[in-house]
C-alpha cells in the first residue's frame, strides 16, 4: 500500500513531536521531478536543506506552507532551500491546492511514495533537516504553529556552522 494512502487511512496527521536525531546520518538521497526542473538531493550539498512531506488532503500541511514561504524569503537561498514533496497520488490534487496555498519554495512530486518510504514517513506533515554535508540531522511529525520559533533557531544553528 502506498505510504500516504496508509497515513491517510489511519487518520494521522495531527500527531506532534520533535526527534534531534541521537547521531547525524547520511540523508537519504533521491531525485524527483518538481513544477520547474527535477530536485535532486545530491545537488544541495553545502545548503541546509529543510524537507517537508505534505499531501493536499492534510489541514496540518495547509497551515504550514505560510511559515514555510516566510522561511525561504528570510534565510539566504545560497545557504539555504526548502523541499516540500507532495505525496497525492494526482498532481491535480496537488496543484489545486498550490492554487489555493501558493508555494515560494520548490515542490517535487512523489505519488508512489518511494522516497517517504525512504524517510519512513509515519505522520503527515512530516519535516526534517539536512545540514551541508549531506547529514540527516532533525525531524519533526505535524505542524504547530507554536513549534516555528525551536525550528527557526535550529536553522541558524545549521546556517551559522561550517
Amino acid at each position: 500500500m502506498i505510504i500516504h494512502k496508509l497515513i491517510a487511512n489511519l487518520g494521522i496527521c495531527l500527531i506532534i513531536s520533535f526527534s534531534s536525531l541521537s547521531h547525524a546520518q547520511k540523508a537519504p538521497t533521491f531525485t524527483l521531478p518538481g513544477d520547474k526542473q527535477k530536485v535532486n538531493l545530491d545537488k544541495l550539498k553545502g545548503k541546509v536543506v529543510y524537507l517537508d512531506f505534505w499531501a493536499s488532503w492534510c489541514d496540518p500541511c495547509r497551515k504550514s506552507f505560510p511559515w514555510m514561504n516566510d522561511m525561504h524569503s528570510r534565510f539566504d537561498s545560497k545557504k539555504f532551500t526548502i523541499i516540500a514533496v507532495n505525496l497525492d497520488s494526482s498532481k491535480e490534487e496537488a496543484l489545486s491546492f498550490l492554487e489555493k496555498v501558493p508555494a515560494n519554495f520548490q515542490i517535487a512530486y512523489d505519488p508512489e511514495g518511494k522516497v517517504a518510504t525512504k524517510y519512513d514517513l509515519k505522520a503527515m506533515p512530516s519535516s526534517y533537516l539536512i545540514d551541508k554535508k549531506g547529514q540527516l540531522v532533525f525531524a519533526h511529525k505535524g505542524y504547530r504553529e507554536g513549534d516555528a520559533s525551536e525550528i527557526e533557531a535550529k536553522i541558524k544553528k545549521l546556517l551559522n556552522s561550517k
